[in-house]
């Protein structure tokens, strides 16, 4: 097998390309979270808010995705290295999946917060 490590940038990025493919291939939650964000995109184009605002709003939702992509490969490593079921690995892919409710959770508090603001103003 090939060696990721020592790749040129576009070698890397294709590698990372083609996880976020079979990701929206594959999973349904990373679908709607992308879906989320383009609509989240289009809201910052109409509300028009504060550069700070499409930081913070960018970042959690890019950390959403990131979210749901590290749970998609832990659930397959797991899937993969015992496919049987087994208490030890429902853990492992129940705090995979709690991570992303963290970061969603995290997520949907800054969104709340924009609203906050721009209803300030």
């Amino acid at each position: 097998m090939e060696s990721h490590k020592n790749r040129s940038l576009y070698g890397r990025l294709r590698f990372a390309m083609a996880g976020i493919s079979h990701g929206l291939r594959t999973e349904r939650s990373l679908r709607t979270q992308a879906l989320v964000l383009l609509l989240v995109a289009l809201g910052l184009l109409l509300l028009r808010p504060p550069p700070v605002w499409w930081a913070l709003v960018i970042l959690c939702s890019t950390a959403v995705l990131a979210a749901e992509l590290f749970n998609t490969a832990i659930e397959r490593l797991a899937d993969h290295l015992h496919p049987e079921l087994h208490p030890e690995i429902r853990i492992v892919k129940d705090c995979a999946a709690a991570a992303v409710l963290c970061v969603s959770i995290g997520a949907i508090g800054v969104a709340i917060a924009l609203l906050v603001d721009i209803a300030r103003h």
